[in-house]
């Protein structure tokens, strides 16, 4: 799209979180270019412009709040760039992204209240066996995470209510094909906050 156009500069919303973790090499960020060796104006014709690279994500809120920018705006969840395929491990098909977009749609409207830096939902690679109306199937497992940071650097897991868990639950092992559904408590580090 960028050679299409003849556009000179692409801009990025890469974070300084973003550079250390690709660096480090304890992910590999799909904005992260120049960082690991790769000349974007060579490579591809443009130039990227990174104006935010300096800062972690609580920096990014405070710079868009004092530009006036709603909360809505400067208070909205974290989002992959690449979209819901980085919530997909393993391969990534039509079905797939439709079973991960629904349970994202349930754990949004379920935890949007609970002031969480992020929630999000993830479908695993791996199937579970599970009883579907009398019979064994081998359903598909969505992990949701609810978690606190300030910048993205460290984080912990939020501690749900029970009925809350319940409902999420009941929620999203009703989408079809999904029988397993788990909360993941792991803080970053060592976990990531997203799966992939």
């Amino acid at each position: 799209l960028v050679r299409e156009t003849g556009a000179k500069f692409l801009l990025h919303g890469t974070i300084l979180t973003d550079i250390e973790e690709t660096v480090a090499g304890i992910k590999r960020q799909h904005n992260i270019l120049s960082q690991v060796g790769i000349d974007p104006q060579k490579e591809y014709g443009y130039k990227v412009l990174e104006p935010l690279m300096t800062l972690r994500k609580d920096g990014v809120r405070e710079v868009a709040r004092v530009l006036g920018l709603p909360a809505e705006i400067t208070q909205r969840i974290p989002f992959p760039g690449p979209a819901l395929a980085t919530r997909v491990v393993g391969e990534v098909t039509e079905e797939r992204l439709a079973v991960v977009r629904a349970a994202t749609a349930i754990v949004e409207e379920e935890l949007k209240d609970t002031g969480a830096f992020q929630y999000l939902a993830v479908l695993l690679n791996d199937r579970a066996t599970g009883i579907v109306e009398g019979k064994r199937e081998f359903g598909q497992i969505i992990v949701v995470r609810c978690l606190n940071s300030v910048d993205a650097r460290t984080a912990t897991s939020v501690d749900l209510p029970w009925e809350k868990l319940h409902r999420i639950c009941k929620r999203i092992t009703a989408i079809r094909g999904v029988n397993r559904c788990l909360y993941d408590l792991t803080p970053k580090p060592p976990a990531t906050i997203e799966y992939i």
